[in-house]
């Protein structure tokens, strides 16, 4: 269909309201011994993901009818390939850690348009930290502008990765010499990135476009450099809703990493 007259600062007010009407629902449920399920690639869904999915479905339509729906917890409809402009978001980024009690989980909404993410917000609401941008805005941490770190060298930087991804197969130029730091939610490491609190977050596994779109956002607004696990552009609303891996850092540092990902 074709894209509604707003803009993208509008579509951030109203990813803005969605991400806090999330929170409420989250908060009422955590720690709350929430009902749980098993999905068919056995990870877990809670009755809060459901409901946060159903309400901000129906407001969120109910805004934009004219945008498609691309999210975790609802069954895909390739009618959203048609739409200039797509919703696409995770109820819950770190549901696991949700169950857990962990206050790391995080709400991750974005609107993309033709493929490139106009608009996202990534909101912790047990942190009180809601992360922002629009396309050509900036990125805002609790409505304070943030930029991305300006770290080139890899003596130093801190990564955000699991064991996993730093294992040689993945370095065909040697395992980069950085000090390597987690967190639970996809959706969080990369706005940390983009607020500059670590350097780089790498993940070469196939990684859903809900996870990472708002987080995408915030990092080009913010200065630093996003693609997939190759070097490539990210590109979202695909048939296929998957990236090749995802690796972010400041610009020089992105340069560095992605060299010792290429073989000679």
């Amino acid at each position: 269909m074709p894209v509604p007259e707003t803009t993208p600062a509008e579509d951030l007010d109203l990813l803005i309201a969605a991400a806090r009407t999330a929170g409420t629902i989250a908060q009422q449920h955590f720690r709350a011994n929430p009902e749980i399920w098993q999905k068919g690639d056995e990870s877990p869904v809670t009755e809060a993901d459901i409901a946060i999915d159903r309400v901000l479905r129906t407001d969120l339509l109910a805004a934009r009818p004219g945008y498609g729906w691309l999210s975790e917890e609802t069954e895909d409809d390739a009618e959203r390939l048609d739409d200039d402009r797509v919703f696409i978001l995770d109820p819950i980024d770190g549901t696991r850690a949700f169950i857990d009690g962990q206050d790391s989980y995080a709400h991750a909404l974005a609107v993309a348009e033709h493929g490139r993410v106009i608009a996202g917000v990534v909101y912790l609401p047990e942190k009180d930290k809601l992360y922002a941008a629009a396309r050509d805005l900036g990125a805002t941490l609790n409505g304070q502008p943030i930029r991305a770190s300006a770290q080139r060298s890899e003596a130093g930087a801190q990564l955000l990765a699991t064991k996993p991804t730093m294992k040689e197969a993945h370095w065909p130029g040697g395992i980069p010499p950085v000090k390597r730091v987690y967190r639970p939610s996809l959706a969080y490491r990369m706005a940390l990135v983009a607020e500059g609190h670590f350097d780089g977050m790498a993940t070469f596994r196939p990684t859903w476009e809900w996870d990472i779109a708002a987080g995408a956002i915030l990092i080009e607004e913010s200065g630093g450099i996003v693609t997939d696990g190759h070097g490539r552009d990210l590109r979202f609303n695909r048939r296929h809703p998957q990236a090749d891996g995802v690796l972010t850092a400041s610009p020089g540092l992105h340069a560095a990493l992605l060299g010792r990902r290429r073989t000679a």
